[in-house]
C-alpha cells in the first residue's frame, strides 16, 4: 500500500461506489471487496471505500479532480459521473453517492491564468456561467469572440 491512500466513508454503498468508479475509468480495477470495505485503483491511485454508516457525509471541501485533454473526455466523464447525481457550477458535480468531482479541461488553467487580465477575465466569466465546461466556449471567450 502507498503511504497515503484516500479513504472514502460511505453510509452503506462502498462496494457499489467502487464498482461504479471502476466502470468509468479505463485504467482501474476493483482490488478487493467485503461487507465493510472495498479497495479499488484508478490510474494507479488506490482508494479504500468503507461502509461506516450514516455518521459522516461528503462535502464540497474534498473532491476528486479529473483532468481532461479534450472536450470528448470532459463529456465522457461528466456524463457518467453525474448520472444519478447533481450538476454543479464550473465543472463541479456530485455523484449519486454524494462524492464531489471536478471535471476540468487541462487548458482551463492557461485560459484563466493568462497574464492579460481582459482575456483571463473573459474566460473566467464564461467558466462561471457553465455547469459542464466547454473548451470551445472558453477559448472563444478568452479570444474575445462571441461565437
Amino acid at each position: 500500500m502507498k503511504r497515503i491512500t484516500p479513504f472514502l466513508w460511505f453510509s452503506k454503498d462502498a462496494e457499489k461506489a467502487a464498482r461504479f468508479y471502476t466502470s468509468i475509468f479505463k485504467n482501474s480495477k476493483l482490488v478487493s471487496s467485503g461487507p465493510m470495505s472495498s479497495r479499488f485503483r484508478i490510474e494507479g491511485l488506490e482508494f479504500i471505500a468503507f461502509n461506516g454508516g450514516p455518521g459522516h457525509a461528503f462535502t464540497l471541501a474534498v473532491s476528486m479532480f479529473v483532468s481532461c485533454r479534450t472536450q470528448r473526455e470532459v463529456d465522457f466523464y461528466w456524463k457518467r459521473l453525474v448520472a444519478g447525481g447533481k450538476a454543479g457550477r464550473c465543472g463541479w458535480l456530485t455523484d449519486k453517492f454524494g462524492l464531489s468531482w471536478q471535471v476540468v479541461p487541462e487548458v482551463l488553467g492557461d485560459l484563466i491564468g493568462d497574464p492579460d487580465p481582459a482575456k483571463s477575465g473573459r474566460a473566467l466569466k464564461a467558466m462561471l456561467a457553465m455547469r459542464k465546461l466547454d473548451i470551445g466556449k472558453l477559448r472563444r471567450a478568452h479570444a474575445g469572440r462571441r461565437r
